[in-house]
């Protein structure tokens, strides 16, 4: 049960959730070669969550929700073990699911240029065999 005092955090996508429902493991991933999700991603910090907002494929809104885990978070190794030593950024995961328990309407996109150039970043790391979403 959602209370005051318990930590929300957030998830950014172009799926359309309410609340209650759950995010969970083995539908198709936002990202990549579009894989069955071994994990589901959240944020502790807002940035990481518009990231995947933006970055999402589809073509519906880009939204972002407040969740909380049903289960056991762990750093997220895409960011903590390669870029940001130390998880600065409190991006984890999880297999077990996230409830939805509210959404963020009001939220400040980064820039058409900085979009521009984290998508010509991971291009050029697919090129190069390297999926952006690590298992």
């Amino acid at each position: 049960m959602h209370t005051p005092f318990s930590q929300t955090y957030f998830h950014g996508t172009k799926a359309d959730l309410k609340m209650g429902d759950l995010i969970e493991v083995g539908v198709p991933s936002n990202y990549g070669q579009r894989n069955r999700a071994k994990y589901i991603y959240l944020a502790a910090t807002l940035d990481p969550a518009v990231w995947g907002a933006e970055l999402a494929v589809g073509d519906g809104p880009e939204r972002i929700y407040l969740v909380e885990p049903t289960g056991t978070l762990e750093d997220d190794p895409n960011l903590t073990d390669k870029k940001f030593p130390g998880n600065p950024t409190m991006s984890y995961r999880s297999k077990q699911p996230f409830k939805v328990v509210g959404e963020v309407t009001i939220w400040q996109g980064h820039s058409s240029e900085q979009i521009a150039s984290m998508t010509s970043t991971l291009q050029k790391l697919k090129e190069q065999g390297i999926e952006a979403i690590e298992d």
